[in-house]
């Protein structure tokens, strides 16, 4: 029940036996290897015995159920070390612990680690909420301040509003979970839920990606949230779940699903777990629920991307080539109308925003403060130092290139015609375009600008699309219901990388994995005025609950859209305090509806080079150069130039990329012993 029988960790499970009507519950013999363990389970409704079976040998462990005349059932564990890898292959190293300056909600640091896993005892902290709105330690156990408030949960049950929170470590992270909990109840019992919880799990998922490698990290996405906790909402985060400490959604997944095990051992199986995230964790929501199916029942993903790998880097590599040519090898041929007519984004800013941000793929700009200058990669004096950048981070999905001996990367610009549709649109002439294309270049394997453009490499491409590190949308996610929440940006005044394009890029991805989004509600304001979270959680409560009620054969597509909320549509909201809400299905556009009007649905360079929003080839299969391609008749001589620049060919956005493939399967293991 606590987690998937061939991921176990901690040498613990909670275990469901179902025990056939002619058979007595107390007749049945529970065994791990021969070792009875029969005391540890209860009987559970009227056909059933649950409990948690500790003392798991590392490796596969076999339980068995019998009774006289009944037969015997089996079930086979694989155990894994609380302090990981479970699936997500060898932990990288080096890694530093920051056990001593995480703060607890108490204010405590949690002390130096007690092994090389950056470990430390598990501690349980009680809070209150006060009267004045405020979270506070509870002075002991017993107490029971003047101040304490009472809350309502979702499921009407009126309780003391006091908080049982653990914080301990698992597979290298610092975890938190945070319970509405009366410590007069003793200890928690997954068998016997506590009226304070309304069976409900949400996780939270933090951003970033700037030096989301090496290090444990100092803080989660926070658990004492009054929207959640108030209405009986368990909550859990890790450090491995905040992307500005781990930018790597296997490892988030891995993590998430040791910790989620966790909590069901401590306070039973909850009725449904909702993922929450914005930006870095939006990344997380997606493709946890796609590719580890069963995490999460529903989402809530803010200020999304698609995935980490290609609906972002793509976008901030090529705005980093772009501005490496704008400013240091054609500094005065582009106006600045015309550079963003090639970038494709709303504001001019956004070219500079988002090329420092592609810092994330060079190996040597975003490092953690934590880890040791000495540890680092140098070119010149450290070549075996560790190397800050995404796929590095990733080396045990994409593996490495013998010859280097650095991370094979997925990334490639070869037929790109930057600036197609600006020149198409008389924004830029002929003669800019072909100088753009000459020289733009692309990214040597240390993410410098080079003249020759990037070549991806294939073994990489294609184990991005089997492993689904490119989301594909077709695998959980399809089954999930999806809250897409966005708060506009794409006018920010200094540029910014959450453009509302990638919330497009999700819903192309699942249109063409299962021919429908209908599991996917897009809704967008400005500043905060519109929508909330407490709307948002009350709204995807409804719609899990409605789905997860309904016993019936239906496919579960059918059950979300019978199930999803009446007021629950497509929108967008008015700017300003008293923000209407404008309810109309959202599709791209500048001008083209109400809410594209407010709020415009700009492109990147890669869609402004003919690639469909979907955003999901690698690598383009090539075409040779033609005239009709350009509304402005090339001169022979342009012709001969455009045919010199793109001599392999350019980009042909009508076929699938090279080597793109479907998912090979979800729970993929890169476990490598």
């Amino acid at each position: 029940m606590s987690s998937r029988p061939g991921t176990v960790s901690g040498d613990d499970a909670l275990i469901r036996v179902e025990v056939p009507a002619s058979v007595a519950a107390g007749k049945v013999r529970v065994e791990v290897e021969g070792r009875d363990v029969t005391a540890s389970f209860r009987p559970f409704g009227s056909d059933a015995l649950m409990g948690v079976v500790k003392e798991l040998s590392k490796g596969s462990n076999t339980l068995t159920a019998r009774a006289e005349g009944a037969g015997a059932g089996q079930l086979t564990l694989n155990n894994h070390p609380i302090t990981g890898p479970v699936f997500a292959g060898p932990h990288e190293q080096p890694f530093v612990c920051d056990t001593a300056a995480f703060k607890t909600v108490t204010g405590d640091t949690l002390g130096q680690p007690v092994d090389k896993d950056c470990s430390v005892d598990t501690r349980v902290d009680y809070m209150y909420r006060t009267t004045a709105g405020t979270f506070v330690p509870l002075p002991g156990q017993d107490d029971r301040p003047a101040d304490l408030a009472t809350t309502t949960t979702s499921v009407g049950k009126k309780v003391p509003y006091i908080v049982r929170v653990e914080t301990g470590t698992i597979n290298r992270g610092i975890y938190e979970t945070a319970v509405l909990y009366d410590p007069a109840s003793g200890t928690p019992d997954p068998l016997q839920r506590e009226q304070g919880w309304n069976g409900r799990l949400v996780y939270g998922f933090g951003g970033g990606c700037n030096g989301g490698w090496y290090v444990q990290g100092r803080n989660t996405v926070g658990i004492m949230n009054d929207t959640y906790l108030s209405k009986g909402y368990g909550v859990a985060s890790s450090t491995l779940n905040v992307f500005g400490n781990n930018c790597n959604d296997l490892l988030a997944a891995e993590t998430m699903s040791m910790v989620k095990e966790r909590f069901v051992e401590t306070y039973g199986d909850p009725a449904f777990t909702i993922g929450n995230g914005c930006s870095g964790g939006s990344y997380q929501t997606h493709q946890i629920a796609d590719n580890y199916p069963g995490l999460l029942d529903g989402i809530l993903s803010g200020c999304s991307f698609p995935d980490v790998g290609f609906g972002t880097i793509q976008t901030l590599s090529d705005a980093q080539l772009l501005n490496h040519y704008f400013t240091q090898v054609a500094p005065d041929a582009f106006t600045k109308d015309q550079q963003r007519a090639v970038s494709g984004f709303g504001k001019w800013e956004s070219i500079g925003s988002l090329a420092r941000a592609s810092g994330r793929i060079d190996p040597t700009v975003f490092c953690p403060a934590q880890l040791p200058v000495a540890q680092r990669y140098d070119p010149g004096t450290n070549p075996g130092g560790a190397r800050c950048d995404v796929y590095s981070h990733s080396v045990n999905v994409y593996g490495e290139v013998p010859e280097s001996g650095k991370a094979r990367r997925p990334l490639d610009n070869t037929g790109i015609q930057y600036g197609l549709d600006a020149l198409n649109k008389g924004t830029i002439d002929m003669d800019q375009f072909i100088d753009l294309n000459r020289r733009i270049g692309g990214l040597d394997d240390d993410a410098k600008p080079a003249a020759a453009r990037t070549v991806a490499d294939l073994k990489a491409v294609r184990t991005a699309y089997r492993t689904g590190r490119m989301l594909n949308g077709g695998g959980g996610l399809a089954d999930v219901p999806i809250i897409d929440y966005r708060d506009y940006t794409d006018d920010a005044a200094a540029g910014d990388m959450h453009m509302r394009f990638h919330s497009f890029s999700t819903r192309a991805r699942l249109d063409k994995a299962n021919g429908t989004h209908a599991n996917q509600v897009m809704l967008t304001r400005s500043s905060g005025h519109g929508f909330t979270l407490a709307g948002m959680l009350s709204d995807m409560d409804q719609w899990l609950t409605g789905i997860k009620g309904d016993a019936g054969d239906d496919a579960p597509i059918e059950k979300i859209v019978r199930y999803q909320p009446q007021g629950l549509t497509d929108a967008c909201w008015t700017r300003g305090i008293g923000a209407k809400k404008i309810a109309e299905p959202q599709v791209e556009g500048i001008d083209n509806t109400a809410c594209n009007t407010l709020y415009p649905v700009w492109t990147s360079p890669r869609m402004v080079a003919g690639a469909d929003v979907a955003n999901d080839i690698v690598k383009c299969r090539k075409r040779p150069v033609v005239r009709s391609d350009y509304r402005v008749p090339p001169t022979e001589n342009q012709f001969a130039d455009l045919q010199s620049v793109f001599r392999d060919g350019v980009c042909d956005w009508l076929t699938p990329g090279a080597g793109q493939q479907g998912l090979a399967g979800t729970w993929l293991s890169f476990d490598q012993e």
